[in-house]
């Protein structure tokens, strides 16, 4: 099926179906969240109920014969058939090619689905990894501990599988002790659907739990292992060793912990080239605080997006403090990569606000660092606005 293409509207809320694919995302992640997406009984959820009623609707308006006649049928949808091929008036930067809403072969949601998601207006749960990274901010603030905020921004990029050992070892951390409570709403015990013969797997690259397939293999949820290949098999957990295995819940691992994991990495290259970097300065104002030899500060902010739409959508200044005399937003390569013009898409959804904020992929960001300490003149975040040598005010 063709997809509509109306004419270029001005914003991306004046396509009709924009919240509709909202609205399905958060009926494929409710009901994701209560069990197999493969199986699942009436009544639907109500929001589940809702995105069904709107997409039959949509597509009753635009004469469409095929339309999905129940829940299963627009989960189908949502594994056979890329964003592209759906029947909906969505901005051309809407998708990607061959996108779907739901991983054809691990059937559960995807790193896109969660994007339109959490990008949701109208879905309250969307906020909930914003609140416990504020809510932990607030408490380390209370008990002016900056290195507690740290250690618990480190806790769930490090280790978003914790065993009971490893939880009473977390318990007893004299740096968490300001957030010990907040801990315990961040992790959830780990679903029996990660299980296989009796043994859990995490993911040797980005330590999240490995879902296990139909043909025997295994499937990680982050776009960016899967494009590096199979993911290798990092720590194997029978339940004997687990003693109750937790996990990271659904929107720390993608929100919190994903982009935190391309955060400590980028802190890592900066490091190796001599460079002083602090990681979440001021209470996360932004992610890392580079200092140069000569005093020059720039303020990163990494981004672990899949699809640069939403995430231009999303884009803002960079918080000013702590001072710095430059900023940018960073995605790391990988990512740019795998969507057509990534960068350009990005900055024609920006927001008028946040015009002057750059998005570099993080190997552009660290030759920019090289190539400054090797004495290259002019360098500077934002290529259309060269610096001329002007110190921070």
């Amino acid at each position: 099926m063709i997809p509509l293409r109306p004419a270029q509207r001005s914003d991306w809320l004046d396509y009709p179906d924009v919240q509709l694919v909202h609205t399905i995302a958060g009926a494929v992640i409710q009901v994701a969240d209560l069990g197999n997406l493969a199986s699942f009984k009436l009544p639907y959820p109500a929001e589940a109920q809702q995105a069904l009623d709107r997409t039959v609707l949509a597509c009753l308006l635009r004469g469409v014969e095929e339309i999905p006649r129940s829940l299963p049928d627009l989960l189908f949808w949502c594994h056979s058939r890329p964003l592209e091929d759906w029947p909906l008036e969505l901005p051309p930067d809407a998708f990607g090619a061959d996108e779907y809403l739901v991983d054809p072969d691990a059937l559960v949601p995807t790193q896109l689905c969660h994007e339109w998601w959490i990008r949701a207006k109208d879905a309250g749960a969307a906020q909930f990894d914003r609140d416990v990274v504020y809510t932990a901010m607030r408490l380390c603030r209370q008990a002016a501990s900056p290195e507690s905020y740290t250690a618990f921004r480190r806790l769930l990029v490090d280790r978003p599988v914790l065993t009971s050992v490893e939880k009473f070892e977390v318990d007893t951390d004299l740096f968490l002790a300001p957030v010990l409570e907040l801990v315990d709403q961040c992790y959830v015990a780990a679903p029996v659907s990660y299980q296989h013969q009796g043994v859990y797997i995490t993911c040797g690259r980005c330590l999240t739990l490995l879902t296990p397939l139909a043909d025997g293999g295994w499937w990680c949820e982050r776009d960016r292992c899967r494009r590096r290949g199979t993911p290798p098999h990092g720590r194997v957990l029978t339940d004997a060793d687990s003693g109750g295995l937790l996990q990271l819940q659904r929107p720390l691992r993608q929100f919190v912990a994903s982009p935190g994991r391309a955060e400590v990495d980028l802190e890592t290259r900066l490091n190796r080239l001599g460079l002083a970097v602090e990681l979440w300065p001021g209470f996360d104002a932004y992610d890392l605080r580079v200092t140069f030899p000569d005093g020059r500060v720039w303020a990163v902010d990494v981004k672990d997006w899949k699809h640069p739409g939403l995430l231009g959508r999303s884009a803002k200044p960079v918080r000013p403090e702590p001072p710095y005399d430059e900023s940018c937003w960073v995605v790391p390569q990988e990512q740019a990569d795998a969507h057509h013009d990534y960068l350009g898409t990005y900055r024609r959804n920006r927001p008028a606000a946040a015009q002057g904020l750059p998005l570099l992929t993080d190997n552009r960001l660290v030759e920019l660092a090289e190539a400054r300490l090797n004495g290259t003149t002019g360098i500077c975040l934002d290529s259309a606005h060269p610096w001329n040598g002007a110190p921070r005010a």
